[in-house]
């Protein structure tokens, strides 16, 4: 288990950002790249999962995939404070041992319960990557996000930038968010990719 600290800031409007342009941005960054992400979300037509403050998702980068759950945590002003267990899985299908490790371990022993999982919705976006080296020791991941979120017919679109702190000062990190917010069209966002899906789903369902 680790603690995810990340700033959510949304994209305001649909024109992509050319964070080329911050030369201050671009002196920090280290590393870089790009990555195709599909995730899909799962949890019980009654939203058991979600009731308790649960998300399970299953995210494929290329080949590799990722099993992840997460707890719905703190948020304030943008700031994302959640207890996470992520692994690498050789296919598509629940790791139950590890999940075991995780809050769904009573699901996964409940053999009816667990049975009622589906997926509600999915995820896929285009991500830029940039590993910033940043003042005080910290090192942050900043991931801009662009594409959709997806439920039966109902579709959001996908439009943000994330600064997750990997190592060093929280308050570096949200120095760095504040400064992008002032220079691009971004303002904090308080809600998860799983929230903006949830409520696809909700609307699938009442439509």
């Amino acid at each position: 288990m680790s603690l995810e600290q990340e700033m959510k800031l949304t994209v305001n409007g649909e024109t992509k950002l050319n964070l080329a342009d911050l030369e201050w941005l671009q002196a920090m960054v280290s590393e870089r790249k790009q990555l195709h992400l599909r995730t899909e979300y799962f949890d019980t037509p009654q939203l058991k999962l979600k009731q308790q403050g649960i998300a399970l998702r299953m995210r494929q980068i290329d080949d590799q995939w990722l099993q992840t759950v997460k707890t719905s945590g703190k948020v304030q002003d943008g700031l994302h404070q959640r207890e996470e267990w992520e692994h690498p899985i050789m296919n598509g299908e629940f790791d139950l041992p590890l999940l075991r490790q995780t809050p769904l371990a009573p699901m996964v022993d409940d053999s009816g319960s667990w049975k009622q999982l589906q997926r509600l919705f999915y995820t896929k976006f285009n991500r830029d990557i940039l590993m910033l080296e940043a003042t005080q020791d910290t090192l942050i991941e900043l991931a801009y996000d662009f594409g959709e979120a997806v439920s039966g017919n109902n579709k959001a679109i996908i439009h943000e930038v994330e600064l997750e702190l990997r190592h060093g000062s929280l308050e570096v990190l949200q120095q760095i968010a504040e400064k992008l917010k002032s220079e691009l069209a971004l303002s904090y966002n308080n809600r998860s990719k799983a929230e903006t899906g949830y409520q696809l789903y909700q609307q699938q369902n009442t439509d």
